[in-house]
């Protein structure tokens, strides 16, 4: 039985004794990374676990092909997440957006009494980027030296889009071209092409600047845009483009390894004093920034 699944055993934080945890060299730049992912619909299709198997899948890979001079372990994958976008569908499983920050604060919290000092969320869900920025921030404000970064799986340089139609970069979002693709690399037994069927949402607002998921997005749950569930084209994914994807993702991740391994805290520095002015703004004077 593998506990691992697709990450290296000897970069599998719960492999470690306590130990080795604490005669660890250097432990403020050990990388320790907690893929993310859900437990939801995903289509006709998909199995539940997509995002999660996505999340674990690249972290492994990038971890792989790490170099070995980078120090560098993943948790095991959190795969329950912010899905109540899913929940009219069956088996959706969803934790609020408190109950995933307190586990996430937490976690953090306990790797940094280990000592560990650079955290990286790798999150494969596209329903809770936001809960992870804000775990991000609260948990760098309570340790001034924690260095906490959280990020999302694809927006890493990949192949994605060159491999997918314009409509589909634009509207596949959920268990369309690039994921089903994903997935039949992965766990090919556990995709039922003969169900996909390609559904984009109708009525999106046309001449306006408020969209979907863009810079001045609307809220929507899935049930508003999908009566299957899915949110794109699956018909045309294949393994080999999956096969393409996920090395191209794997590259990118080893990248943001390397720089995460590299990077300090930028800090404030010099002796600037705020410059007071009269203004009629105010009798103690006004300064605008």
């Amino acid at each position: 039985m593998s506990l691992h699944s697709y990450i290296p055993p000897d970069r599998f934080f719960p492999y470690l004794t306590w130990q080795a945890i604490e005669q660890m060299p250097n432990k403020a730049n050990v990388v320790i990374v907690q893929p993310i992912g859900a437990i939801e619909q995903h289509g006709y299709h998909l199995p539940l676990v997509v995002d999660a198997a996505i999340a674990t899948a690249v972290t492994g890979r990038a971890l792989q092909d790490l170099p070995d001079d980078v120090p560098a372990f993943a948790l095991p994958t959190l795969c329950y997440g912010k899905s109540n976008e899913h929940w009219h569908f069956p088996g959706t499983i969803t934790l609020t957006a408190q109950t995933l920050m307190a586990v996430l604060m937490e976690v953090g919290q306990s790797l940094y009494r280990a000592g560990f000092r650079k955290f990286v969320l790798v999150n494969a869900h596209g329903g809770q980027p936001q809960v992870l920025e804000i775990v991000a921030r609260d948990l760098h404000q309570q340790y001034e030296d924690f260095l906490v970064f959280p990020l999302f799986v694809w927006q890493v340089p990949n192949i994605a889009a060159a491999l997918l139609s314009a409509k589909e970069v634009e509207l596949g979002i959920h268990a369309g071209d690039a994921e089903t693709s994903v997935l039949l690399a992965l766990l090919p037994d556990r995709v039922h092409m003969e169900s996909a069927v390609a559904e984009y949402p109708h009525g999106l607002p046309t001449d306006s600047l408020l969209s979907m998921e863009g810079k001045l997005p609307f809220a929507w749950t899935t049930r508003d845009l999908s009566v299957s569930g899915t949110l794109g084209d699956p018909t045309t994914a294949t393994a080999e483009k999956g096969d393409r994807i996920l090395d191209s993702l794997a590259q990118g991740w080893v990248r943001v390894l390397q720089d995460v391994h590299r990077f300090q805290q930028p800090r404030a520095e010099g002796k600037f004093k705020p410059k007071l002015q009269d203004s009629p703004h105010s009798s103690i004077g006004y300064h605008q920034s």
